[in-house]
C-alpha cells in the first residue's frame, strides 16, 4: 500500500484528496466533486461543458449523493446556525420558551411551574429541544462543530440530502434519551443531531477511500468527552450522542452506498422512512411504559 500523502484539492490544497476529476484530471475534494455518468468532474469542467449555465433540473451538476449541486454549497448549514443562535437569543428574553420546547419525560415540576413533557403528547418538543441552548459555551460549541462538520458533509451530500441527515440524527438523538433517560430529565442541545453528521461524515470518508483514521480519532475523541466527566458541572447527555452518532451513519449509509440512478431515490428515501419508524417504535415504547 502507498503511504504518500495524498495530493491536495486543486481550489483548495489543504485537503488530502484520492480524487480527481474525469476529464481534466485534476484532483478535487467533496466539496468540488460533483457526479458525472462515469466519475467525478470539478466545477470548472462542468461549467466548461454546460453551454449556457443554466441548464434544467435534470442536468443539473449532482453531488456524489445525487444532489444539486449548488452555487452556495453550504447554505442550510448557515440557515441552521442562524437558527439556533436566534433560539438561544429568543431564550435568553423569554425564558419560558426553553420549558416550553426542551424535552421532558413526562409531567414535572421545573423552572417554578408544571410542564407537560413528550409521554403527555407534545411530542414536538423531540425536534424543538434540539435547537434550544441554555449556556454560552453550549451554543458556541455546537455551533463551531456545526460549521466544520456539517459544511463539507452539506456540499457532498445536497441540501435536501444534508437536512435529512441533520433531522432524523437529531430525531434519533431525542428518541434514545427519552427512552433511556430519567423521565423527569431536562435535555436540550444540537449535539445529537451534530454526533449524527459525524457519524455521516465517516460513512463519506469510507465511500470516497480517505484516510479513515482522522475521522476515527475525531469519533473516538468526541466520545471520550461525552463520557469522562470533567469537573462534574456539565452534564452531558450521552444518549444523545450516541442515539444521532447512530442515525446518522445509519442515513448516511442510505444516501452514499453506490446505487443505479434509477434506484438511488427510492433506496436513500426509503432509507430514511426506516429509521424515521424505528425512532418512532422506540418513542411509543417509552410513551406505553410511563403512562
Amino acid at each position: 500500500m502507498d503511504t504518500d500523502r495524498l495530493p491536495g484539492c486543486y481550489r483548495h490544497p489543504d485537503r488530502d484528496t484520492g480524487i480527481t476529476c474525469t476529464r481534466c484530471e485534476r484532483p478535487i475534494c467533496p466539496e468540488c466533486m460533483i457526479s458525472a455518468s462515469v466519475g467525478f468532474q470539478c466545477p470548472e469542467c462542468v461549467r466548461g461543458g454546460s453551454g449556457t449555465g443554466h441548464r434544467p433540473t435534470a442536468n443539473a451538476a449532482r453531488t456524489i449523493a445525487g444532489g444539486v449541486v449548488a452555487e452556495d454549497p453550504q447554505l442550510v448549514t448557515k440557515i441552521l446556525i442562524g437558527i439556533n443562535v436566534a433560539v438561544f437569543f429568543a431564550g435568553l428574553l423569554a425564558p419560558g420558551l426553553v420549558v416550553q420546547l426542551g424535552l421532558l419525560g413526562r409531567y414535572v415540576e421545573y423552572f417554578g411551574g408544571p410542564v407537560q413533557g413528550v409521554s403527555t403528547g407534545e411530542y414536538y418538543r423531540l425536534l424543538t429541544s434540539v435547537f434550544l441552548h441554555v449556556e454560552w459555551w453550549h451554543i458556541i460549541s455546537n455551533m463551531i462543530a456545526l460549521w466544520v462538520i456539517g459544511g463539507p458533509l452539506e456540499a457532498a451530500l445536497g441540501r435536501t440530502r444534508y437536512l435529512a441527515v441533520y433531522l432524523l440524527s437529531g430525531l434519533g438523538a431525542s428518541a434514545l434519551v427519552y427512552l433511556l433517560s430519567a423521565p423527569n430529565a431536562p435535555t436540550v442541545g444540537a449535539s445529537g443531531a451534530i454526533f449524527g453528521l459525524l457519524g455521516a461524515t465517516v460513512v463519506l470518508a469510507r465511500r470516497l477511500r480517505y484516510e479513515m483514521r482522522p475521522v476515527i480519532i475525531m469519533v473516538v475523541l468526541m466520545l471520550v468527552l461525552t463520557f469522562v466527566p470533567f469537573g462534574g458541572a456539565v452534564r452531558v447527555s450521552w444518549q444523545a450522542h450516541v442515539g444521532g452518532l447512530i442515525t446518522g451513519a445509519l442515513v448516511g449509509l442510505g444516501m452514499l452506498t453506490p446505487t443505479a440512478a434509477k434506484h438511488r431515490a427510492l433506496v436513500q428515501w426509503g432509507t430514511c422512512a426506516v429509521v424515521f419508524l424505528l425512532a418512532a417504535a422506540l418513542i411509543m415504547l417509552r410513551t406505553a411504559e410511563l403512562t
